[in-house]
């Protein structure tokens, strides 16, 4: 399974967010069409194909059938879109909030099929690199220094700087294109699906060790891991757990239960500062967790930046693992049968959700945290939500917004990337 590669004479390092604000017309050598203003408001026979967040979950990116757009959270509003005469595209890949995008074809895009994978630099207004592969593009995740192209079974890892190939990952079948990277500067995380069923394939780069988690015993449906890669939570194809790892040692931290029936999960996220965990399924139900995962002070090992402090403690393959454990062990919901654990079958010891809010079971939605106890809900229907928590009492969850930021006249939910 081969790859062609063209790339520009130069890269610009990645730009601020300024580039991804404007909708001013592109110069003529872009390949895509700047609408007139009075068609912003006009979704008729839009199609919405992927929506996906960027890596803080500060803004969120819609492929359409006619081009991408750039949502911005907190204020909502839209900041940025770009229309297509040729077609639209299936996975849109944002890298934070910089002039980065990684775009792959969808729907009825001719000019790049959804086996190619095109790099467009807006600082530049033009592409910078492509990649052509024999099969689909499944997947895309971009760091400063990497990208990552995901095949249903194989994945890629490219140098961002000269776009040359590093690493190549067998994996099991991975039709949902899943895998994860770590996004600080001290670490070089991927995890991804291995080559047995319910495995993850967790590599530390920097480290060059290579760990295999065995999370769960049907196929891996849904991952996601922290900033700094430390900690990886997981759901299989059965949808009634959802398991916390450490990723250096591989050992299981907390295991939660987001229902008794089979679903399907489509996201889960962790919150910056390591305290909650958010998921959401087929079900409706957007379900909040309290994790019980230590997070570190001033005297921690590993720090991240101000912004996304406290984290987690690091550890490493001899650090006990009750230092990766809060004493805090009582705050998700239990059965009131939990007393007789080991006894009764395991669902009466399970965690259960520290807070809810329900959704009509009509679409996708993809659900990250906010700021001050908020929770954003994207929904493949073009809906934007957000709503409230109580961190002490948990329950039902407050909305506070909604709005419909696609009002198409059919959406067909082909892509949800967590």
């Amino acid at each position: 399974m081969s790859s062609r590669i063209s790339t520009s004479s130069s890269i610009h390092p990645p730009m601020g967010i300024a580039s991804l604000e404007s909708q001013q017309s592109w110069p003529s050598s872009t390949p895509f069409s700047q609408p007139e203003p009075g068609d912003y408001d006009d979704d008729n026979g839009t199609e919405l194909l992927s929506v996906s967040w960027n890596q803080d979950y500060g803004c969120f990116a819609v492929g359409t059938s006619n081009g991408f757009r750039i949502y911005n959270c907190d204020p909502f509003k839209e900041t940025f879109r770009r229309d297509l005469k040729s077609g639209g595209f299936g996975i849109v890949e944002m890298l934070f909030r910089s002039n980065i995008l990684a775009l792959v074809g969808g729907g009825a895009n001719l000019q790049y099929p959804p086996n190619k994978v095109m790099i467009w630099d807006d600082h530049q207004s033009r592409c910078v690199g492509e990649y052509a592969y024999r099969s689909n593009v499944r997947g895309v995740k971009l760091r400063r220094d990497r990208i990552v192209i995901v095949l249903e079974h194989k994945i890629y890892v490219y140098d961002f700087t000269d776009l040359k190939l590093l690493h190549q990952i067998e994996t099991q079948s991975n039709p949902k294109g899943l895998c994860c990277l770590s996004h600080h500067s001290s670490t070089s995380v991927l995890a991804c699906p291995g080559l047995r069923r319910g495995e993850v394939r967790v590599e530390h780069f920097g480290l060059k060790m290579t760990k295999v988690i065995s999370a769960h015993d049907s196929q891996i449906s849904c991952m996601t891991m922290t900033l700094d890669g430390l900690l990886l939570a997981t759901a299989s194809t059965k949808g009634t757990l959802i398991r916390i790892f450490n990723t250096m040692d591989g050992t299981q931290l907390q295991e939660v239960r987001r229902g008794l029936d089979r679903a399907e999960i489509y996201s889960i996220a962790l919150s910056t500062n390591v305290q909650w965990l958010v998921v959401s399924s087929d079900k409706g139900t957007v379900h909040v967790f309290r994790l019980r995962v230590r997070v570190g002070g001033e005297d921690a090992s590993f720090q991240l930046p101000a912004v996304q402090a406290p984290e987690m403690v690091h550890q490493n393959s001899s650090t006990p693992v009750d230092a990766l454990i809060s004493p805090n062990t009582g705050a998700n919901n239990n059965s009131s049968l939990y007393f007789m654990r080991g006894v009764l079958p395991k669902y009466f010891s399970s965690e259960w959700s520290f807070a809810q809010f329900h959704l009509p079971e009509v679409t996708r939605y993809i659900a990250a945290f906010g700021s001050q106890n908020t929770v954003m809900i994207v929904g493949m229907d073009g809906s934007f939500c957000r709503c409230t928590f109580d961190p002490v009492n948990g329950g039902q969850m407050l909305q506070t917004e909604y709005v419909r930021f696609l009002k198409a006249d059919r959406h067909q939910p082909q892509s949800v990337n967590s």
